[in-house]
C-alpha cells in the first residue's frame, strides 16, 4: 500500500465515530430499577407509551421525543463519553451535547448542556439510568 493510500485509510479510521463508540454502552436503560422490573412484567413499549424515556446506544427514545446520538467520543481517563445528539419533539429539532458516565456496572449518569426551561420539566436529558437485563428495544 502506498503512503498516500495509507494516509487516506488512517484519516478515514480516525474520523469514524462508530470506531470511537466500540466500547460504548450496551443494552436498554430506564430511569429506575423499578421501571426495569415493570418493563419485564409488562412491555417496554407500555412504559414508553406512558411517557418514560429509554436510553440505548442509539440515543434517548420516548413517545413523542427522541435524541439520536450522532457522535460519540470516549474519555481517556474516566469511564465517560461525550455525545453529540440531534433531538426532536413535535415541531421542534435541536442539538444537545451530553456526558455519559458509567457509575457502576448497571448505572449510567447523563448530564446535558441544554438548560431546563421551566421547573415542571424534570431534568431535560440529564439523570441516572439503570440497565434493564433481558429487555430489548421494541
Amino acid at each position: 500500500m502506498s503512503l498516500r493510500q495509507s494516509l487516506c485509510v488512517s484519516m478515514f479510521v480516525a474520523a469514524s465515530p462508530a470506531l470511537a463508540a466500540d466500547d460504548f454502552i450496551d443494552g436498554v436503560y430506564l430511569q429506575s430499577e423499578e421501571l426495569c422490573a415493570q418493563a419485564k412484567k409488562d412491555t417496554l413499549q407500555t412504559l414508553i407509551d406512558a411517557g418514560n424515556i429509554v436510553l440505548s446506544a442509539h440515543g434517548l427514545q420516548g413517545v413523542e421525543y427522541n435524541c439520536e446520538f450522532v457522535q460519540i467520543s470516549k474519555a481517556t481517563i474516566s469511564p465517560s463519553w461525550a455525545v453529540t445528539a440531534i433531538c426532536q419533539e413535535p415541531g421542534y429539532v435541536f442539538p444537545d451535547v451530553l456526558s455519559v458516565t458509567r457509575m457502576s456496572a448497571t448505572q449510567l449518569d447523563l448530564v446535558s448542556v441544554r438548560p431546563v426551561d421551566d421547573e415542571s420539566e424534570a431534568s431535560g436529558n440529564s439523570g441516572s439510568y439503570y440497565l434493564c437485563e433481558g429487555i430489548a428495544l421494541p
